[in-house]
């Protein structure tokens, strides 16, 4: 279970997140502990006040826990990662909140400590966090037999390709997975020994080497997009500039972005915008069909709750009927029937419970295996769009070497120099 933390203020902004229905399909407020009120926004202010007596601004603490991809996880094993965060952390005691999402077919926890201690009116002090969430995390994994991530087997060996939030969003813009800009790039990185070679390398997939303001040096695709070359290829600026030089010669962004627009010839851009189209529209489809299941899964959880509240409440008043009153309970009080009635229905409670809770996590693994089927078709419809996609960056280097008069790779007489699109 990969645990991801950060210290951070914005209580109200986080509560929005957190039971946001848009983004995740089904959200449950698990357990709020130690807080006056039982409302997360409510709790999150709470805290946030408390931390005004103090010099403390990121006055929680909050954890994301995710199972591995195709692991069903009940809810004791967050609890136990939870608890084991907790302790190791040092925030035994402290108010928290917990909350479950479900989306895309995967089930994954939140957790949010409050770091003000209210008898000290000081924050919990967490040192070195992210390193004991790493051991706990691989703990976790062994635990449970999962395969261990190789970035847990050795830090050193972390996914290069994987992204950060703010990436994947202005990946997301362009209908673009950051993780196949990050590989383009750091192919052509490995099969470059120099700058020139580098450019012309990055050039036959779309993208262009230029100077940045502040970032050194940057890729710049064909729709005029910026992205620092250091970070996609996961290195150090001065070990970039070791390979490339100071960048001196090199074009400003400013520069670049004027060329493309000179040549990038409409008839690309019109096939490009073709098929962003196609995959959009197959996209809206199973978004549709995803709120529909969306909405029956809600509507069978809503309904297996409130019967099992009236099974509880039925069954409830069963047991009461066990325990006479007045001076037949005092009776059976003396002669020890009461107690043994007593211990009966507290062992009918508990089997009730388990009985109960058992039901949902079945309902719950049911419709995680039908979202599943759903979102394998999301997964192929993304992978396809990728791979387009990066086809047409190479059609745009190709065409762009056209312009100036290189034809490099030309394609025959008898094979159409087309996009490749399904018609």
């Amino acid at each position: 279970m990969i645990l991801q933390g950060s210290q951070r203020g914005g209580g109200r902004n986080l509560a929005a997140h957190l039971l946001r229905t848009d983004e995740n399909e089904h959200v449950t407020l698990h357990e709020i502990r130690g807080f006056a009120s039982n409302d997360l926004r409510e709790a999150f202010k709470e805290t946030e006040a408390i931390s005004k007596g103090t010099k403390c601004r990121q006055y929680l603490f909050s954890l994301s826990l995710n199972p591995p991809e195709g692991e069903r996880v009940p809810v004791d094993v967050f609890m136990n990662a939870i608890e084991r965060t907790e302790k190791r952390l040092g925030l035994e005691g402290q108010p928290r909140a917990i909350v479950l999402h479900e989306k895309e077919a995967r089930r994954h926890a939140h957790c949010v400590w409050g770091r003000i201690d209210a008898e000290t009116m000081t924050a919990k002090q967490l040192s070195f966090f992210k390193g004991k969430l790493r051991e706990v995390s691989r703990e976790l994994f062994l635990e449970n037999g999962w395969q261990l991530p190789r970035g847990l087997q050795n830090p050193a060996e972390r996914n290069p390709v994987n992204f950060t939030l703010a990436e994947w969003q202005q990946a997301k813009r362009q209908g673009m997975d950051p993780r196949w800009i990050k590989s383009t790039l750091q192919h052509c990185w490995t099969h470059a020994d120099d700058r020139k070679a580098l450019a012309r390398g990055m050039e036959e997939h779309g993208f262009f080497l230029a100077r940045g303001d502040r970032r050194g040096f940057v890729a710049v695709d064909h729709t005029g997009e910026v992205w620092s070359l250091p970070r996609m290829l996961g290195l150090k600026t001065k070990d970039v500039r070791a390979r490339l030089g100071e960048g001196t010669g090199l074009p400003g962004v400013d520069a670049v972005r004027a060329d493309i627009g000179k040549r990038m010839t409409p008839a690309i851009r019109r096939h490009m915008a073709e098929s962003r189209a196609q995959f959009r529209a197959r996209s809206n489809q199973l978004g549709a069909y995803k709120e529909e299941m969306t909405r029956h899964h809600r509507t069978a959880r809503t309904a297996l709750d409130e019967r099992q509240k009236r099974e509880w409440e039925d069954s409830t008043r069963e047991r009461a009927t066990r325990l006479p009153k007045g001076l037949r309970g005092l009776w059976h009080r003396l002669t020890g029937k009461y107690q043994e009635a007593r211990r009966l229905n507290e062992a009918e409670a508990l089997a009730q419970r388990e009985r109960q809770k058992d039901e949902r996590q079945a309902l719950i693994e049911k419709h995680l295996e039908q979202r599943a089927v759903l979102q394998a078709q999301f997964r192929e419809l993304r992978t396809r769009q990728a791979e387009r996609l990066l086809e047409l960056r190479r059609d745009v280097g190709r065409y762009l070497n056209f312009a100036r008069g290189d034809p490099g790779h030309a394609p025959g007489r008898e094979q159409s120099p087309g996009l490749g699109l399904e018609r």
